[in-house]
């Protein structure tokens, strides 16, 4: 439960932003949800690959997850950056 009284559910849509390690190519949006994906290559670093946008449910999401470890990106952050909160 968040500090609001709201709560989040399984089957509710909500933004997401999702960041791995490595370059993902942009073609991989239709397959992800269609998230979009964003590359930054810092000059010292390895490159950052972030997608963002609405996933249907949680579901989705894990889904979405699944695909990025089976293509060997690790994982560095998942945030939920808004969407349906149903209050209590």
């Amino acid at each position: 439960m968040d500090q609001t009284g709201n709560h989040l559910l399984f089957d509710r849509p909500g933004r997401y932003r999702i960041r791995v390690q490595g370059e993902l190519d942009a073609s991989w949006s239709c397959r992800l949800s269609d998230l979009t994906v964003t590359v930054k290559r810092p000059a010292s670093r390895r490159p950052v690959t972030t997608l963002t946008g609405e996933v249907r449910d949680q579901a989705a999401l894990m889904g979405v997850l699944s695909a990025l470890y089976d293509l060997g990106y690790p994982l560095l952050k998942v945030e939920r950056i808004g969407g349906l909160a149903i209050p209590d």
